[in-house]
């Protein structure tokens, strides 16, 4: 895994929002089976924020919205929403949640609210967003099949 905390940079750009309760509730929801729900938005924030400068993209941005854009406090395999699915609604919920927590950029509230395109039909305004969207996605693979990696490295890698 990635030590997001020896960049100091990234650190310093987050550390206001690692330190906010509300953010660090997160730890305390499972979010793709095997991983809870911070964990999951640091990986998302910090490898989205490693990719960004490489393709000199908003960074900044990048790292802040990865960091909320799952700020929300139910376990999506159990709340059921009237207005449409869990892909749909929680990138609303979580923009809501964030707007209540620190000042959002336009991009910012652009890449927690499309930050689910492809499961739904809202296209991102920036490549930021569709950074963030796509790192979303394959954490949310890596981390739904991590135990299934494990267990596949441990069978070829013993003697």
């Amino acid at each position: 895994m990635l030590d997001w905390q020896k960049d100091k940079v990234y650190s310093d750009i987050v550390k206001d929002l690692l330190s906010h309760p509300q953010v660090q509730e997160m730890a305390n929801y499972t979010q793709h089976h095997h991983s809870d729900r911070l964990t999951h938005c640091i990986t998302v924030s910090y490898v989205s924020y490693r990719l960004a400068l490489r393709f000199g993209l908003n960074a900044t941005a990048v790292a802040r919205a990865g960091i909320l854009h799952d700020l929300f406090f139910y376990d999506w395999r159990e709340t059921k929403f009237e207005l449409g699915s869990h892909a749909f609604i929680h990138p609303r919920v979580a923009l809501r949640n964030a707007e209540k927590i620190t000042n959002l950029s336009p991009m910012e509230k652009d890449i927690i609210l499309k930050h689910m395109w492809g499961a739904t039909s809202e296209l991102p305004h920036y490549r930021e967003s569709l950074l963030v969207d796509l790192v979303d996605d394959y954490l949310a693979i890596a981390e739904f099949f991590s135990p299934a990696s494990a267990r596949m490295k441990r069978l070829f890698h013993t003697n």
